[in-house]
């Protein structure tokens, strides 16, 4: 029992170290577009987000959380095996959160969650642990892994089109306006950049809440999928202090990377993209920040002059999109193997 227990700490550490990174990786893609707009200083910027995402996760509520921490089966594994398999896949899924963020490339943390977890459930017990959610949805039911991926596909798309008609509209209500228009945008950004930043903490910060509810249900110390109220306030302290750390090579590929960006454009991307995180949190789909920020960029560039967006840089950003889940899984298959060859797990 105290290995056990000692397992499970570790896991909950590992969990919030994820959660760390998932912080100055996908949430500095919120501080992006108003420090690249120049309404926001880094400082100023860093703050801003760090307050409102630090709210989101305490009053966003749990929908999110639990469609995470139920894509996967372990109910019939014991304790100690469950823990490992989990504690593999987060491994695997921080291993590539690392690995992008020192490249400067903007993946997304959900996509190596779901990949890394997914990857160390297979290689373990079987494709049949995975709750993929393909029957489920015949009979007219969105679940499972099938209920991530359609949520991680569909958001960019809603963001790219959302980001181009809200630019649209945002032009004709200002056209005529004097360049002094562009203080009003700077100063706005304060509350936009806050609505995004609270919207990522509802739906980001979920997900490691549901995996260490999975941890803690695995590891017998709960008896049912429930959230506990310490979880939800070591997460949102967690993803905070990632905010607080930088995340400053991703900064740079999405605020100067994809489309010049002036006040209006910023203004433009964190409603966008606030909006659709939100939504998507209210309806338990869990969504990457890094997908929707900058297909709405894209959306808002295409909007304004499509030759003037960069699309070689959109299309490096979408081929790590793709290659995140297999990515992230391969990793964690590696850590399993590692462990497995040092361990006898079963």
């Amino acid at each position: 029992m105290e290995i056990l227990t000692t397992l499970v700490i570790f896991a909950v550490v590992i969990v919030l170290f994820f959660d760390y990174t998932n912080g100055f990786h996908d949430a500095s893609n919120i501080i992006a577009t108003p420090i690249a707009s120049r309404a926001l200083t880094p400082v100023q910027a860093v703050t801003i987000v760090a307050i409102f995402e630090f709210l989101g996760p305490l009053l966003g509520g749990t929908a999110v959380a639990n469609t995470i921490g139920k894509f996967v089966d372990l109910q019939a594994l014991s304790d100690f095996f469950s823990v490992v398999i989990i504690l593999c896949g987060i491994l695997g899924a921080i291993f590539w959160n690392l690995i992008t963020w020192w490249f400067g490339i903007p993946s997304s943390s959900s996509h190596a969650l779901v990949g890394g977890l997914a990857g160390a459930v297979i290689i373990s017990v079987g494709a049949d642990h995975v709750i993929w959610g393909v029957s489920q949805l015949a009979e007219g039911h969105l679940t499972g892994v099938t209920k991530v991926i359609l949520s991680l596909i569909i958001s960019p798309i809603i963001g790219f089109w959302a980001g181009l008609l809200i630019h649209r509209i945002t032009f004709f209500l200002v056209r005529g306006a004097k360049p002094g228009i562009n203080k009003f945008f700077k100063r706005i950004q304060i509350l936009s950049c806050a609505v995004l930043a609270f919207s990522h903490g509802a739906n980001d910060a979920q997900k490691s809440m549901g995996i260490i509810t999975l941890v803690l249900l695995s590891g017998g110390f709960i008896e049912e999928f429930h959230v506990p109220f310490w979880v939800i306030l070591s997460c949102a302290l967690a993803i905070t202090l990632g905010i607080l750390s930088g995340g400053w090579r991703i900064v740079r590929t999405v605020g100067f990377g994809i489309f010049k960006v002036r006040p209006i454009h910023a203004f433009d991307a964190q409603l966008t993209s606030g909006a659709v995180i939100f939504g998507a949190s209210l309806v338990g789909a869990p969504v990457s920040t890094t997908h929707v920020v900058s297909s709405a960029l894209m959306g808002i560039g295409a909007s304004e002059r499509p030759k003037a967006v960069r699309w070689a840089k959109a299309r490096d950003i979408v081929s790590t999109w793709i290659i995140t889940i297999p990515g992230a899984g391969v990793v964690s298959v590696l850590f399993y193997l590692g462990v497995s060859a040092l361990f006898d797990l079963h």
